[in-house]
């Protein structure tokens, strides 16, 4: 590997991250409050560490592929172990395995918190939390990418660094990937503007509109209230952020085939299809339910079951409600909701839609090729184009491996925790899909501060496995990766 190119993409990470302290610093002293020095000192200290590195390995070579997925596992580690810092020092979070924890889960888009008064943390730290979503939303080293010398490897941080669903839906729209990257951020950042201001529309404060707005774009779950978003109850700011989860939840190359007017890529895309459908039955089952149990009434059953669903399928996390206390049959569907995933190429984690549409239509191939056509070539399209079976069982692979993954790491938290299975399925769930809240121990209304320093770590790894897609963070755990 080439540890000096390695050496030098770290080094800008730490420039970022350093540098991006610099508006938390602002609303700290904005607010008058006693978190500017744990904010600045760690600032400091992440360019100070960063600038070397930049400076000393300047001339350097070409990235592979290996490059890319070291840089892709460790340096989401490096940044989120700096930007615990600020915690650390200030008090809030004293322990380094808490701080971390709780970086990490934002960065990777979690949302998981181990705080259990969210509310009497500064507003800097605070807004330097809700951040990191922005951060990593759209995957904090595509960033870096679009200050990458042109032909330093960007493409390959970029392929380590993205979801196998956008190698199988082939979404790429712009040859040079610093300008696909600036275009990404482009929308990605008009979509957190245009949230922000409808929230303050809407009578949020700017504070509390850009905290949210970080959240839900990135499809991530980080509010500054405990309560989540069901302290302002609040129907308009609901339906606001509903919007947004949603949007977040789509491929982002669409949004740009929109600026085009490309309506055709659209009409065609099968996953944005199979995105509504999903969307549509389970909200619309999960609110049958909640009228009909008279949990709500009508109205609000549509609401209140619209928001959890959408928040659960794009992995946000964010809660209006504690759906735990609805009734079993609606709490199934959320459960189920989990396993799905939005879209790939947007900002959520998870299995993603992509590859359940081609299990199905493989199986469905399969069957007719068994019982009613054996002689027939099995063929499998998505955007009306056919897919090559490799995909095809890089999307088994890719399912089957989550589930082991689910059942062993499950397995694994009973063992170092003393918790029942249902908190320790749904913990490894939650951190494995990036969701947040779960179900019982770590549900809408509690949080992962009760799990081992053992545990932490663990979910912590999970996140980080969820968030690269998996073989990015499994494949350095092998002796091959580390041979010429």
């Amino acid at each position: 590997m080439n540890y000096k190119t390695i050496a030098n993409v770290l080094g800008k990470l730490l420039i970022i991250t350093g540098i991006s302290m610099l508006f938390p610093m602002i609303c700290s002293l904005y607010y008058g409050e006693n978190d500017l020095y744990a904010l600045a000192v760690t600032g400091l200290f992440s360019i100070g560490m960063g600038y070397p590195l930049w400076r000393f390995f300047r001339r350097c070579n070409e990235l592979n592929i290996k490059d890319g997925f070291f840089i892709a596992f460790f340096g989401w580690v490096l940044i989120s172990a700096v930007s615990g810092l600020p915690f650390m020092i200030h008090g809030s979070i004293p322990s380094f395995t808490d701080a971390f924890f709780e970086m990490i889960s934002g960065y990777t888009t979690t949302g998981a918190t181990i705080l259990t008064d969210i509310e009497i943390v500064p507003h800097g730290l605070l807004f330097w939390r809700s951040q990191t979503h922005l951060l990593g939303g759209m995957g904090f080293l595509t960033l870096t990418i679009i200050f990458l010398p042109h032909g330093m490897g960007g493409v390959r941080i970029f392929r380590a660094e993205s979801s196998p669903g956008q190698v199988i839906t082939r979404e790429k729209f712009i040859p040079r990937n610093r300008d696909t990257m600036i275009w990404l951020w482009g929308i990605y950042i008009g979509l957190n503007i245009l949230e922000t201001l409808l929230l303050c529309f809407g009578g949020m404060s700017i504070f509390d509109s850009l905290c949210h707005s970080f959240g839900t774009v990135s499809t991530s779950g980080y509010s500054p209230y405990n309560a989540s978003i069901g302290h302002y109850n609040n129907a308009y700011f609901d339906w606001v952020i509903i919007l947004f989860m949603f949007l977040g939840g789509m491929t982002f190359m669409l949004f740009y085939h929109m600026m085009l007017g490309n309506w055709k890529v659209i009409k065609n895309n099968t996953e944005l299809r199979w995105y509504l459908m999903a969307m549509l039955f389970f909200c619309g089952v999960v609110s049958l339910i909640l009228w009909k149990e008279n949990t709500y009434n009508f109205i609000d059953s549509i609401r209140y079951a619209t928001f959890q669903v959408i928040s659960i399928l794009t992995t946000t996390g964010f809660t209006t409600a504690d759906y735990e206390l609805w009734p079993q049959s609606a709490q199934m569907f959320i459960y189920v909701v989990c396993f799905i995933g939005a879209c790939a190429g947007s900002t959520t984690s998870g299995i993603k839609i992509v590859h359940y549409i081609l299990i199905i239509k493989f199986g469905v191939a399969i069957i007719k090729q068994i019982f009613f056509r054996p002689m027939a070539v099995v063929s499998v399209h998505l955007n009306q184009r056919p897919v090559d079976s490799q995909i095809i069982h890089l999307a088994i692979f890719y399912f089957i491996v989550n589930i082991f993954l689910i059942m062993g790491g499950g397995c694994f938290m009973t063992l170092v925790d003393p918790m029942d299975i249902t908190t320790a399925m749904s913990s490894v769930i939650s951190a494995l899909m990036n969701i947040g809240p779960g179900f019982g121990g770590v549900g809408p209304s509690q949080n992962f501060a009760f799990i081992s320093d053992t545990g932490k770590w663990f979910l912590s790894w999970n996140m980080l496995v969820g968030r690269l897609e998996m073989f990015s963070a499994l494949v350095i755990f092998y002796p091959s990766f580390w041979k010429k």
